[in-house]
């Protein structure tokens, strides 16, 4: 139930659903919202069960007396007004759950970016449960979300004639002391290798909707999105963080989604990830962060960097998912009920207040 606050203001009762390193950190930004309250958290492991909210969101804010749970019934008794729903894999029954319980959901999963993306019987069984609930549910975050969605719409926004939109993700990774997501989950240090079907279906169906989303917003609907992936090798043996990388080994990769309308390239995620700039082939890479490209009738070249030292980055960079699912969820609370896109909301803004 939301709580009204003097002069007016609201406070959302809000659950934390998942506590790993995206809902550690969604949950210390309600912790310090000063219009969000903390109802409850959702742990998937039950040896996280009982432990307060303070311990698993990093120990800073102290005992909070907000006691996590495995039960899915004591979240639904909280009578929250969100969740903050950040596993690492969707659980359509479990966001019915909540949606056909009057509570909204906030994900940083990419399921509903783009509902006509979504199987079409799950995608009635969602809708009728925002509707039993009278809630809403939302997909946001950095990448897909930020980059893919609420920038470009700002950036066409002075187009008359879109004739393509192009954004690279750069990512170096030669500081990430993390040997088995890069040498076993991503193939770094390997023979090189074309990229198995398997994974481009995956960074296809990640990116795929949110480029489908931005087209439809403009008014260009896509006709199909591709997508195709290379390697370049180390051209020497190189150390990094998270070990060695033989000379001849897979160093970078590039993997771009495309969106294609009337049989050329309209929209594009890049997704550059390098542990080292001395390629063969030789690539044109740039520092961790996005740079977007607008070709129109009135171009634009935009660079965004991240001004994080290296060995930081994996600590600071959940915020940069996190803080935009935290800062939209008054305005999911507040939406129709439905399948909410970026498209539908208002422009998502952070209260600081």
């Amino acid at each position: 139930m939301i709580e009204p606050l003097r002069h007016g203001v609201q406070r959302y009762r809000v659950v934390q659903w998942a506590t790993g390193n995206i809902g550690a950190r969604t949950m210390r930004a309600v912790l310090e919202h000063p219009k969000l309250t903390l109802a409850g958290v959702y742990v998937h492991t039950p040896a996280k069960s009982g432990l307060d909210a303070g311990e698993l969101s990093g120990g800073e804010f102290g005992a909070t007396g907000i006691l996590a749970t495995h039960d899915i019934d004591e979240i639904l008794a909280l009578d929250a007004d969100c969740v903050l729903y950040t596993p690492r894999t969707c659980d359509f029954d479990e966001v019915c759950a909540l949606l056909s319980s009057g509570v909204n959901v906030v994900s940083t999963r990419g399921e509903f970016h783009h509902p006509p993306s979504l199987d079409p019987v799950t995608r009635k069984r969602i809708e009728d449960a925002c509707v039993e609930g009278g809630t809403s549910v939302h997909s946001t975050g950095s990448s897909p979300g930020f980059i893919t969605e609420a920038l470009p719409i700002v950036l066409t926004s002075i187009q008359r004639r879109l004739d393509a939109l192009t954004i690279d993700e750069f990512a170096d990774l030669s500081q990430r002391d993390s040997p088995g997501l890069l040498f076993e989950v991503m193939g770094f240090g390997q023979p090189p290798a074309e990229f198995g079907a398997q994974r481009l279906t995956g960074l296809r169906d990640s990116f795929g909707p949110s480029l489908r989303l931005l087209a439809e917003a403009l008014g260009t609907p896509l006709d199909s999105v591709e997508v195709t992936g290379e390697v370049a090798l180390a051209r020497r043996s190189t150390t990094i963080a998270a070990g060695t990388l033989a000379e001849g080994t897979v160093a970078a990769q590039r993997i771009t989604v495309s969106g294609l309308r009337e049989g050329r390239p309209l929209l594009r995620f890049r997704a550059n990830w390098y542990c080292t700039t001395d390629l063969d082939p030789a690539w044109d890479l740039r520092t961790t962060g996005w740079h977007v490209s607008v070709e129109g009738d009135a171009p634009l070249d935009v660079d965004l960097r991240f001004p994080v030292p290296l060995d930081r980055m994996a600590a600071m960079s959940p915020s940069y998912t996190a803080n935009r699912a935290v800062n939209a969820v008054p305005f999911v609370c507040a939406a129709t009920p439905g399948i909410r896109t970026t498209a539908d909301l208002p422009q998502i803004v952070a209260d600081l207040g």
